[in-house]
């Protein structure tokens, strides 16, 4: 028989329900494990762009620790549920732990609620997830990732971005997190326009994630030797979708071979 704290009416947020009942389950509550300073693996860059059908996100695969390469094959984005995705940037652990508790949170709410929580109230969500880790993130632990959905009743992508206070705004086109967001955000700003195709925009994304891993040396650029790319995922009136890797690698390769003859990018296209 099931203990009664799951028969009893309450708050459809599970993350409530964890922390009135099993508040040890939480990862903000293993704040002791903060307090030795040991090397952890950090993820790295994470862009995301709308388009006139939705929105695309992509994350590069190499995680880093201190000066080493721990991974170099890491799944960065997740579906969060249906029509949302998270990308996940800083301490990787704890970042996939709070995307699992996030896809966690939003399920429990439409099955007590019996309909999905609407786009603001998935930001809204994962804002307050971000703010419970807070204590870990003054300690050098912080997770700041980028929420991206397909908003069903405006029929458009959106992306929210945050910072570890849990602060949450939103992006009108594009955003970039991680190490390498500044040189991707500036290769976007060159490429991006909001009349771009599904194909254009993943391309740009690819084209910026490139930059990044040109000039930062935690972002990982295309691995032709090994064949592995950015993972990349579109949410659409249809849902998430994530590229396979062929499809990925058809995309990176025309990148790489563009940039055979123009290291540094295509230009900004002349209007």
């Amino acid at each position: 028989m099931l203990p009664e704290a799951f028969l009893t009416p309450g708050s459809s947020s599970f993350t409530e329900f964890l922390s009135r009942h099993q508040p040890e389950l939480l990862p903000s509550a293993r704040l002791g494990d903060a307090t030795v300073a040991q090397p952890v693996a950090h993820a790295t860059t994470i862009v995301a762009a709308t388009f006139p059908g939705g929105v695309v996100m992509a994350g590069d695969r190499r995680a880093t620790m201190g000066n080493i390469i721990a991974q170099r094959d890491i799944q960065k984005v997740f579906p969060a549920d249906e029509f949302s995705a998270v990308g996940i940037a800083g301490t990787a652990g704890i970042a996939v732990e709070m995307t699992r508790l996030f896809q966690l949170e939003l399920e429990h709410y439409e099955k007590i609620e019996g309909t999905p929580l609407s786009t603001d109230g998935k930001a809204n969500r994962l804002a307050t997830l971000i703010r419970n880790n807070l204590a870990m993130a003054m300690q050098g632990l912080a997770v700041v990732p980028l929420f991206a959905a397909y908003d069903r009743e405006a029929s458009v992508g959106r992306i929210f971005v945050f910072d570890v206070t849990g602060n949450r705004n939103e992006e009108r086109s594009f955003h970039s997190v991680g190490s390498g967001s500044t040189f991707a955000r500036g290769a976007l700003k060159k490429l991006y326009n909001p009349d771009l195709s599904e194909t254009e925009t993943v391309t740009a994304c690819i084209q910026a994630l490139y930059d990044a891993a040109d000039d930062d040396s935690a972002t990982g650029g295309p691995d032709l030797t090994r064949r592995i790319f950015p993972m990349v995922a579109v949410i659409t009136a249809d849902g998430y979708r994530a590229y396979d890797d062929d499809t990925t690698a058809a995309i990176a390769d025309r990148v790489i071979g563009g940039r055979m003859t123009r290291p540094d990018g295509p230009s900004a296209p002349v209007e």
